[in-house]
């Protein structure tokens, strides 16, 4: 699914900013996540942050680390861990790509948006390699000019 372009039964949870600031995506795919009960009722509450989370892979799968889904308030005894690592549901031919990338070519996996399509919780995972400082800073000049242009089209009309 495109980046641009999410489908009209999905609902946006947590987007990772930084992310797109401190690399450059090369290729975007979708993945499953297997999550607990009190995981999902918390993601449906918007208690996600994953702007440090990476997927990393391991044994022919792929997991999420780092992610921080908080714990749901209303569980008492059966409540989950913040931070465990999550699997991620790819096809194995997906999972042996990533792996490849990864290993042969330095980059990494990291997630751009958490969403729910269809009642079931998905990532948008991009293939990236980091930018360095220059590249940062062109990037902030490029959106600086184009919310200037922006700003000038609508003085005109």
């Amino acid at each position: 699914m495109p980046a641009d372009k999410p489908s009209g039964r999905s609902k946006t949870i947590a987007l990772n900013r930084k992310a797109r600031y401190n690399y450059e995506i090369i290729e975007t795919l979708e993945a499953g996540l297997v999550l607990t009960g009190t995981e999902i009722k918390s993601i449906r509450a918007g208690n996600v942050n994953f702007a440090d989370a990476y997927a990393q892979p391991k044994n022919d799968e792929l997991w999420l680390q780092n992610a921080h889904i908080a714990a749901y308030a209303a569980a008492d005894r059966g409540n989950h861990e913040p931070t465990r690592p999550r699997k991620l549901l790819l096809h194995r031919s997906q999972i042996r790509h990533l792996s490849r990338e990864v290993s042969a070519k330095g980059l990494t996996v990291v997630p751009l948006r958490l969403y729910l399509s269809h009642g079931r919780a998905k990532v948008e995972l991009g293939l990236a390699r980091g930018k360095r400082q220059h590249d940062k800073r062109q990037t902030l000049i490029e959106r600086e000019r184009k919310r200037d242009a922006e700003q000038a089209i609508k003085r005109i009309y």
